[in-house]
């Protein structure tokens, strides 16, 4: 590993050192997207007819745990009132999605694409790790054995993301974007590269998204945000998570936007009291 450390305390490392320090860990992080995403182009019936099409299918995971929650509290709500009371919960039992390719080379871009995405996924905590192998002489010894726990918080709140928008951000918005028809003489039918491009979006959106304490901490860490200024924004920030939930949901169901932004809100009142303990 070529380290700052291994510099001689006789001068210190001049800029092009430092960059050329940085480019081997950038090196080394591209490399493990690479291997990740060979291993997922090795993979690629099950990427694609498994994961890839999975909540474009009324047999994923999703709609299942939905239709049984829905019948489980449909007597309830039939007690209630009859307007809550659908015949069939929210069972989509004929909610299947095909795709068209319109372009040349459209499917093997595509194809490319989705096994770089996943690539980045699987190497983010090897990619955290290059980054604080990269910082570390610059830290405290104090802050150098610390940094374990943030690789992996830092890898649990992206992982989450990630899964977030595929199990829920991803189905319910593929659910509006199929059923709203302002027409019946418009058909629905989507093409393959808008589709992946979709999912490549929420999965690296929502990921990125809920590295919010992540970043709070180290803004903190600097001296440059604190706990009281984020209560007294509070209402500003619920507007702006308002508008982030709106652009990672591209669907205007307002359902779907609040299932993104609640848990965004969550994020930053858990941002708040990481910030509190750090810088008051």
């Amino acid at each position: 590993m070529a380290r700052l450390d291994q510099v001689t305390d006789d001068h210190e490392m001049g800029f092009f050192d430092h960059v050329d320090v940085m480019r081997k860990h950038i090196m080394r992080s591209v490399l493990a997207i690479v291997i990740f995403a060979g291993v997922a182009l090795a993979n690629t019936r099950w990427v694609f007819d498994s994961f890839l099409f999975g909540p474009v299918k009324s047999d994923f995971v999703t709609y299942r745990l939905l239709c049984k929650f829905s019948m489980w509290v449909r007597p309830i709500l039939c007690n209630v009132s009859s307007v809550f009371c659908p015949e069939e919960g929210l069972c989509m039992k004929d909610f299947n999605i095909t795709f068209l390719n319109t372009e040349l080379f459209g499917q093997f871009i595509s194809q490319i694409q989705i096994c770089i995405v996943l690539g980045i996924v699987a190497a983010f905590p090897y990619i955290i790790f290059e980054i604080w192998r990269f910082v570390r002489p610059a830290l405290s010894e104090e802050e150098s054995k610390k940094s374990s726990r943030i690789i992996i918080f830092s890898s649990l709140f992206f992982f989450v993301g990630v899964l977030f928008a595929y199990f829920l951000v991803i189905p319910f918005s593929l659910s509006f974007a199929n059923s709203y028809v302002i027409s019946s003489q418009i058909e629905n039918r989507f093409t393959f590269d808008n589709y992946v491009g979709f999912i490549t979006m929420m999965m690296l959106g929502s990921g990125l998204v809920f590295e919010l304490p992540m970043i709070v901490y180290f803004l903190a860490k600097m001296g440059l945000l604190t706990a009281t200024f984020m209560r007294t924004y509070r209402r500003h920030a619920v507007v702006v998570i308002l508008i982030v939930a709106a652009v990672i949901t591209p669907s205007p169901d307002m359902f779907t936007m609040m299932v993104v932004a609640v848990p965004i809100y969550f994020l930053y009142e858990l941002s708040i009291l990481l910030a509190q303990k750090i810088n008051p």
